[in-house]
């Protein structure tokens, strides 16, 4: 009983102090907004020291989640804090400047319950030529403040965030750094064709029946690009609508190709999101333009947020070991 107690007396501190630690983390962030004619971009930037010490910019795009960045939660007297930003802070150098931008229509911060229901004007943006050029102009607007004292500006994204980070590269030259995560080289809707079919090899489905979920998912396809700017239809769940899709079906090395700075592209061979075999057109691709910027690297056994499955249900994250190896990529890549 006094060893239970002695346990539980630990776990409470341990989660209050990692509930402190977020809402340190919280208010450390500064917010701003860029007002254009038509829209209003809000982006955040984290940093624990003074700005004179800042010489890397470090914007970091997110994946599809039609959240805020941060979620907070009150339940029977308890607080607790979500996020959509996977970073441990620790990890992230101290002469970085952190930056984070704001879904369209999603304030900074939000409660979970009751939960905030997705605006129409989410729906209305949820396309890749906006989310590339809100990020555009977050870093031509960062760049005016820290233009004397800025050695690298460094773009990561993650999974939808990648197709967003390749588009950028195309039209954003300040950028010195790009990291590509868990994101495929052929169009999005490739990879549904290929775990189908992936399906037929583990003997989960017969040929027959993969190739009445093909022609299924064809029709599925021919609608959304018949109806390329619906915001009343969706397709894979209630936060993606064909609007988003069809916005995001154009293949991503294309854009990558035509960066000049290095890439560092990483995918887990258990990636359920998106088919590895579409990743690995990404350095076919630079084999065959002879080009040289590219470093790519496969993780065996972890998924699409980097994480190995050590048992059923339960996973050990190693997103930040994979940031460590990007930082040392960054340190040693001009």
């Amino acid at each position: 009983m006094k060893q239970t107690l002695i346990l539980a007396i630990m776990l409470m501190a341990n989660n209050i102090t990692l509930l402190a630690q977020k809402h340190s983390i919280l208010d450390s962030y500064k917010h701003y907004s860029i007002h254009t004619e038509n829209d209003t971009i809000h982006y955040h930037t984290y940093s624990t020291q003074h700005t004179d010490s800042i010489n890397t910019i470090f914007l970091y795009l997110q994946g599809s989640s039609a959240k805020s960045l941060y979620q907070i939660k009150k339940r029977n007297g308890k607080t607790a804090i979500g996020t959509t930003i996977p970073f441990d802070f620790a990890t992230i150098p101290k002469d970085y400047l952190f930056v984070v931008i704001s879904r369209k229509g999603f304030p900074f911060l939000t409660q979970k319950d009751p939960p905030f229901s997705i605006p129409k004007s989410y729906f209305e943006n949820q396309t890749l030529e906006y989310r590339t050029n809100q990020a555009d102009l977050v870093i031509n607007d960062l760049y005016k403040t820290y233009s004397k004292q800025i050695e690298k500006i460094i773009v990561l994204g993650h999974s939808e965030g990648s197709d967003v980070t390749a588009k950028l590269g195309t039209i954003n030259k300040k950028i010195t750094h790009f990291g590509y995560w868990s994101g495929g080289g052929n169009t999005q809707f490739i990879d549904f064709v290929t775990f189908i079919r992936k399906d037929v090899d583990k003997g989960n489905l017969t040929e027959e029946q993969a190739i009445t979920k093909i022609d299924s998912l064809f029709n599925d396809l021919k609608d959304i690009m018949s109806n390329p700017n619906a915001t009343d239809k969706f397709w894979q769940g209630k936060d993606n609508s064909y609007k988003r899709w069809s916005h995001f079906s154009e293949p991503p090395v294309e854009n990558l190709l035509r960066i000049e700075k290095p890439i560092f592209a990483a995918i887990g061979t258990k990636d359920q999101a998106v088919a590895i075999e579409s990743a690995y057109l990404i350095p076919i691709e630079f084999i065959r333009h002879q080009k040289n910027n590219l470093t790519f690297k496969v993780y065996p056994g972890l998924d699409h947020a980097f994480g190995l499955e050590i048992e059923h249900g339960r996973f050990k994250d190693y997103w930040n070991d994979v940031f460590l190896d990007f930082l040392s990529w960054v340190n040693k890549t001009k």
